[in-house]
């Protein structure tokens, strides 16, 4: 695993959160209940990619993190 894959975990586990939220506020409680197990479940998979990623050396995890925000910017730019 590497820093792009928790990021893209996290992203995952950030909108899974908030769609828990927004169905709590309609009041689906079963829908809120499933987003919160993948949102966990996503954060768990970010908490061990990050695990994976302290063994690098300082040098890789600073390309590694360079090239998950690139991956990004480049996601939110198709986006749009």
């Amino acid at each position: 695993m590497s820093l792009d894959e928790a990021a893209r975990q996290l992203e995952l586990a950030a909108h899974d959160t908030q769609v828990a939220f927004d169905c709590i506020g309609l009041g689906d409680i079963e829908r809120a209940h499933t987003h919160t197990i993948t949102a966990r479940a996503a954060a768990d998979a970010a908490e061990v990619a990050l695990r994976i990623a302290l063994t690098m050396s300082p040098e890789e995890a600073e390309r590694a993190g360079e090239k998950a925000m690139q991956r990004i910017e480049e996601e939110e730019g198709s986006r749009h």
